[in-house]
């Protein structure tokens, strides 16, 4: 194992991706809720997809967080 990577350091910067992907994904639904109401249906739609994506990145993520804590 790398000397300057450690499972502390790669399990911190894994949770600071996920509080970063996490803030914007709030801005994401923010900015759709508003695309919505004023009628740019399809561009909502797509952030909302976005959003999702987002939300399956940070399991991801969480996933290999763990993940760092079964090695040998």
């Amino acid at each position: 194992m790398s000397q300057e990577l450690n499972t502390k350091k790669l399990s911190h910067l894994i949770e600071h991706w996920i509080e970063h992907n996490e803030s914007h994904n709030k801005s994401f639904v923010e900015w759709a809720q508003k695309a919505k109401k004023d009628g740019f249906l399809d561009a909502a739609e797509e952030i909302l997809e976005a959003s999702k994506k987002v939300d399956e990145a940070n399991e991801h993520l969480r996933k290999a967080k763990e993940g760092l804590f079964h090695l040998d």
